[in-house]
This record gives C-alpha cells, sequence and structure tokens, in this order.
C-alpha cells in the first residue's frame, strides 16, 4: 500500500533523442548523422566520449520520489543504442522498441511516449511526477497535459538541443550537463567562417549570465512586494526563480551552490550567513 502523502514518479526516455543530442554538442551540428552515414568506425573513439551517463539521469529523477516506471523509447537493433541496454536493464528501465519504418521515423518515439505518459497518467492516479528526457518541442502538449492533470513535470535535456518553448512548458527544467557527477561538456572549437546575410541579420543570443542576474532581480523584487519583507529566504528566492525559468540552475552557470551564484551577485543583492536560515534583500541602490 502507498504511504500518503509519497511522491511517486514516471520517466520517459527518448532514448535517441538524448543520444544524438549529446554526441552533435560534443562533435558539432549533424555530426552524429554524417558519422552515421560515413561509419562511426571511421572516427573512432568519438560514441565514447558522447556516452550518456544514464545512471545520472535515473538517480536525479529519483531525487523527486519513488520511481514506480521507467521507460526507453529507441530503435534497440541499432548498436549505439544497443551497447546501452545491459545498463539500462539494470536500472529496471522498460526498453520499447521502435521500428525504424519511413512512416513514423521522425515522430515514432515522440507519438508512442506520449500516448504511454497520458495512458498512465488515467492508469496510475496516485502518480505525482512525470520526468520527461527530450528536448524536442514536440513534447511541450504533452508536458502541458501532465500539468493539467495535477502533475509536476520535469524536464531533462542537452544544451543545444533544447527548445525554450518547452522548458517553459514544465514545472522544472534541467540540462542534462547540470546532473551531479556529469561533467560539464566542451562544445567543439567552430573554425571561423563569414557569416551569411541571414545568419548576420539574426541577434546574438543572449549572454547567461546576464539572462540570470535579470531574473534573480525580477525574482526578489517580487518577493518583496509579496510578502512585504525586508529579508527573503534564499530557498524561496530560488523557487521562485524557478518558476519564471525552469530551465535556471546555477550549476550550469558555473556555481556549486545557490548561495555561490548570490554571492557573485554581491552589487544586486545582500546575504545574511549570520544563521542556518540564510536569508537575502535587495541591495538599496543610491
Amino acid at each position: 500500500m502507498t504511504e500518503l502523502g509519497t511522491s511517486r514518479v514516471a520517466v520517459y526516455l527518448d532514448f535517441d533523442n538524448i543520444v544524438i543530442s549529446r554526441y552533435d554538442q560534443l562533435h558539432g551540428r549533424n555530426a552524429f548523422q554524417k558519422d552515421r552515414t560515413a561509419g562511426f568506425h571511421k572516427r573512432p573513439g568519438r560514441l565514447a566520449e558522447a556516452t550518456v551517463d544514464v545512471g545520472a539521469i535515473i538517480d536525479f529523477a529519483s531525487s523527486f520520489g519513488t520511481l514506480v516506471l521507467t521507460r526507453a523509447y529507441a530503435d534497440w537493433s541499432a548498436d549505439v543504442n544497443a551497447a546501452y541496454q545491459d545498463q539500462l536493464v539494470a536500472r529496471a528501465v522498460d526498453l520499447v522498441q521502435l521500428f525504424p519504418a519511413a512512416a513514423y521515423a521522425k515522430n515514432g518515439a515522440d507519438i508512442r511516449l506520449a500516448v504511454d505518459a497520458v495512458e498512465d497518467m488515467f492508469r496510475l492516479p496516485d502518480l505525482t511526477h512525470v520526468v520527461i528526457v527530450a528536448g524536442d518541442s514536440d513534447y511541450i502538449p504533452l508536458a502541458q497535459r501532465c500539468r493539467r492533470l495535477g502533475r509536476y513535470v520535469v524536464g531533462i535535456g542537452i544544451t543545444g538541443s533544447i527548445s525554450r518553448s518547452l522548458t517553459a512548458a514544465c514545472d522544472e527544467y534541467v540540462s542534462y550537463d547540470a546532473l551531479p557527477g556529469v561533467p560539464v561538456a566542451q562544445p567543439p572549437a567552430k573554425k571561423p567562417r563569414k557569416k551569411t546575410a541571414a545568419e548576420a541579420a539574426e541577434p546574438e543570443p543572449p549572454d547567461p549570465q546576464a539572462t540570470a542576474t535579470a531574473l534573480l532581480e525580477r525574482a526578489m523584487r517580487i518577493g518583496h512586494e509579496k510578502d512585504d519583507a525586508d529579508w527573503l529566504h534564499n530557498s524561496a528566492v530560488k523557487a521562485q526563480m524557478k518558476r519564471m525559468d525552469p530551465s535556471f540552475s546555477e550549476r550550469s552557470l558555473g556555481f556549486k551552490s545557490f548561495s555561490d551564484f548570490l554571492r557573485s551577485r554581491g552589487d544586486i543583492v545582500e546575504l545574511d550567513e549570520s544563521s542556518t536560515t540564510r536569508m537575502v534583500r535587495l541591495r538599496e541602490r543610491s
């Protein structure tokens, strides 16, 4: 019998998505498709460098509660995926076979995963959390449906292949690189080249550090206005930042803790560490 108040978690991995995205993250855009077509044996070592730590993903998912089911969707006859079978089975992951038929080569995993997840929510009414391991924007409707049905939705994806809209559709979104035990990936060096007219017209991507600073200041102002208090609990501030931007992670910005992140923004906030309950407030500007 399930104990009252126990969190119960379902995990769904679009395995092809994360394997391909990790490979491209380390070796360059569309590198997986190019190397697969040419033969991975021609670029020895690149697959090993891009190995996905499945254990890190499952361990993080378990931090939300008891894992009641974990499913991974892929074509398991492909050698790249088959190499993971033993460690997946060892972690009690249910391997769902997707056949490489042209009719659903693009959205096979998306559709099957979404159908299973919705069915599971009705079949298991005590399911409290849904973890979607993918970065594809095709999962936005699923994340929205899960939230409407009262589940807490967590997304996990590979940096560089994460849909911004998907992060907004989740309650919490974490990049794979930010998971405990996963080394931060070093993207491949880009050869300088002349931009096309279309690329030159595109705005530069926002600086993640500046974006995080603006997010912090906005969360602080909301907290001060809402609570009418001089000092705010730093955990409450982080929770508000995560609600506004589920992809926020101090680790992905290079900080070991949220307190370290706050200390780095000393010109914006003041941190009181005189007790175990750390408090923070906006600095007064002259």
